[in-house]
C-alpha cells in the first residue's frame, strides 16, 4: 500500500468516526432538541482545544450479528481539552451509535480518561446520553459499568467530577453520575431512574411518565439527585464552564482567584436595614449574600431542593468561597432532613477541594414532627454537624438573627472549630425563642397570674432584655465580635487574609464513619 493510500485509509476512518450513527440518526437527535456528542463538546470546551483519543476503538462482540455493525468510537467520544485555558478530561456519549449503550470497549474508553484525569490531577466531565448497558454483550457490559463506578469512587475528593445528563440514563447507568460531585440535567430531554415506567407499572401498578418518574424537575426538586436544571443542552454546557471557574484542578490546589469586584451597590446599602426587628418576619437571605459577596459572583447549587437552606459558590475579594445560609423565607429557615443532607454534601465538597466556607445563620432550630423524627432527622442532622466538624478549610460564620438550640451549634459555631464568628446587632443566640422559653421557665407563674397574657408579655420582655441579643455569647468568646451589617464584607476579607494558609488536622485513622 502506497503512502497516499495509507493516508486515505486514515481519512476514511476519521470520517466514519466523525459521522457517528449517520446523518439520519443525527437529524433525529436534533428533532428531539438535543445536540450530538461532538456538538456538545464544541460548546463545552475552548475553541480548537479538544484532542480526541480512542477514536478508532470498536466493540469486539460477535453475538446477534453485531460483528457486522462496527462504528469507530463505539458510541462515546473521549479525550482532553481546555476550559478557560485549564485542562480537563471528558467523555461524551453518542446516542446516534447503538443508542449510546455501554459496551465493554465503550466502558474501557471512559475508564481510560478517568485514569488519566486522576493521574494528572485534572477535572473529569461526563456528558451522559445512553440507553444503558448494551444488552447483547451481557455481563461484559455490566462489568464495564462496575469498572467505571470503581474509578468514580477512587477519584472522589481527588479531582472534581461533573456529570451532565443530556438524555436517558437508566438502570445501572445512574450510579456513575450519583458518585460524582455535581449533576446537571436538561428539562424535557433528560431523565434518570433505576427502573423505568413500564417496570414500575408492573410491580407497583403506578401509572407514571418518564418525566414524572425521573425528569429534570423531579430530581432537582423532589429527590435532590440533580444539583442543576437547565433549559437546553447549550445552556447546560455553558453553565458547567462557569462552575469550573470556582473549582481547583484537584485536592492539592487552591481555587483560582479573579479580579475583585465590589458587591451590588443597592444590595450593600440596604444591609443595615435588611433584617426586620420582628423575629417572626421573614427576609431573603440571598439579599445578604448579594450585598456582601463580589458582584454577580453567586452561583447557587441545588436551588430547587430544600430551599430552607441556600448553598452555592461565590467570590469574596476575588477568592472562591462556599456559601451555606439559612433561608428565613422558607420554613423560617429551620433545618430539616433534606436541608441537612444538602448542606452536608456541599460542605464536604468544599472541604475536599480547599474552598473556604462562609455561613450566614438565621436558624430557629430543627423541624419538629413525626415525619422528621421517623425519617431520621437525628442521623441526618448529624451529617451536617459532622461535615462542619471535620472541615479543615477556613470557616467563617455570620449570625444575622436567630441562632437557637442545637441548630446554633451545628451551623459552624465556634465550638466546632470555626475560625471567625461574628454577629449582627439583631442576633439572638439562645437555647430557644423567647415565647417558648418563657412558657417553660415561668409556666406556673403565668398560670397563677390574674392576667396571664399580660404576665407572659411582661416576662417575655424581661427575657428578651436578658437573652435575645448576641452579647452573652460575645462575653464568653463564642463569637469574636458584633459588627454592623455594612462592616461585614471588610471584616471577612481581613479574616480570610490571615486564614488563607491555615493548617488544621484531624486524628489519624483509616477513614471516618459518617452517620450514613
Amino acid at each position: 500500500m502506497e503512502r497516499k493510500e495509507k493516508n486515505q485509509q486514515l481519512f476514511k476512518l476519521r470520517e466514519l468516526s466523525q459521522e457517528g450513527g449517520g446523518k439520519e440518526r443525527i437529524e433525529k437527535q436534533h428533532d428531539k432538541g438535543k445536540l450530538t456528542a461532538r456538538e456538545r463538546i464544541n460548546i463545552l470546551v475552548d475553541r480548537d482545544s479538544f484532542v480526541e483519543i480512542d477514536a478508532f476503538v470498536t466493540h469486539r462482540s460477535t453475538a446477534f450479528g453485531l460483528e457486522k455493525q462496527k462504528i469507530p468510537g463505539d458510541g462515546v467520544v473521549t479525550g482532553f481539552a481546555k476550559i478557560e485555558g485549564r485542562p480537563i478530561y471528558l467523555f461524551s456519549q453518542d446516542f446516534t451509535v447503538f443508542g449510546g449503550a455501554l459496551s465493554e470497549t465503550h466502558a474501557q474508553k471512559i475508564c481510560k480518561v478517568m485514569d488519566l484525569a486522576l493521574k494528572n490531577g485534572v477535572p473529569v466531565i461526563g456528558l451522559k446520553d445512553s440507553g444503558g448497558a448494551r444488552i447483547q454483550e451481557g455481563v461484559d457490559s455490566l462489568g464495564g459499568y462496575a469498572e467505571v463506578f470503581y474509578r468514580n469512587s477512587m477519584a472522589s475528593g481527588v479531582v472534581p467530577q461533573i456529570s451532565a445528563i443530556m438524555g436517558p440514563c437508566a438502570g445501572g447507568a445512574v450510579y456513575s453520575p450519583a458518585l460524582t460531585d455535581f449533576i446537571y440535567m436538561v428539562k424535557n430531554s433528560s431523565y434518570m431512574f433505576v427502573t423505568g415506567p413500564n417496570v414500575v407499572k408492573t410491580v407497583t401498578h403506578e401509572e407514571v411518565t418518564s418525566e414524572e418518574l425521573g425528569g429534570a424537575m423531579t430530581h432537582s426538586s423532589k429527590s435532590g439527585v440533580a444539583h442543576f436544571t437547565m433549559e437546553n443542552d447549550a445552556v447546560c454546557l455553558k453553565s458547567i464552564r462557569k462552575l469550573l471557574s470556582y473549582l481547583p484542578q484537584n485536592c492539592e490546589e487552591k481555587a483560582p482567584s479573579v479580579k475583585s469586584i465590589g458587591p451590588d451597590k443597592t444590595k450593600a446599602e440596604a444591609l443595615d436595614k435588611l433584617v426586620p426587628m420582628q423575629a417572626n418576619k421573614p427576609y431573603d437571605i440571598k439579599d445578604v449574600i448579594l450585598g456582601i459577596m463580589d458582584q454577580d459572583s453567586f452561583y447557587e447549587v441545588h436551588e430547587n431542593y430544600a430551599d430552607n437552606l441556600v448553598v452555592g459558590f461565590a467570590r469574596l475579594d476575588g477568592r472562591s468561597v462556599g456559601i451555606v445560609a439559612n433561608q428565613p423565607l422558607s420554613l423560617a429557615g429551620v433545618l430539616d432532613i433534606d436541608a441537612s443532607l444538602k448542606g452536608a454534601r456541599f460542605v464536604r465538597f468544599c472541604d475536599a477541594f480547599n474552598i473556604p466556607l462562609i455561613v450566614f445563620e438565621d436558624v430557629p432550630g430543627f423541624l419538629p414532627g413525626t415525619d422528621q423524627e421517623w425519617g431520621g432527622i437525628i442521623k441526618h442532622g448529624a451529617k451536617l454537624l459532622y461535615a462542619f466538624c471535620e472541615a479543615t478549610v477556613p470557616k467563617m460564620t455570620i449570625i444575622t438573627r436567630k441562632a437557637y438550640g442545637g441548630a446554633y451549634v451545628v451551623m459552624n459555631s465556634k465550638h466546632i472549630r470555626a475560625d471567625y464568628n461574628i454577629a449582627w446587632p439583631t442576633a439572638e443566640i439562645a437555647v430557644m425563642g423567647t415565647k417558648g422559653a418563657v412558657e417553660i421557665i415561668f409556666r406556673k407563674e403565668i398560670e397563677n397570674a390574674e392576667n396571664s397574657e399580660e404576665k407572659q408579655k411582661e416576662l417575655e420582655d424581661s427575657f428578651n432584655d436578658e437573652f435575645a441579643h448576641p452579647y452573652k455569647a460575645a462575653e464568653r468568646g463564642f463569637i469574636d465580635d458584633v459588627v454592623l451589617p455594612s462592616e461585614t464584607r471588610e471584616r471577612l476579607i481581613r479574616a480570610f487574609e490571615l486564614c488563607q494558609n491555615k493548617v488544621d488536622h484531624v486524628p489519624k485513622r483509616k477513614h471516618d464513619n459518617l452517620p450514613l
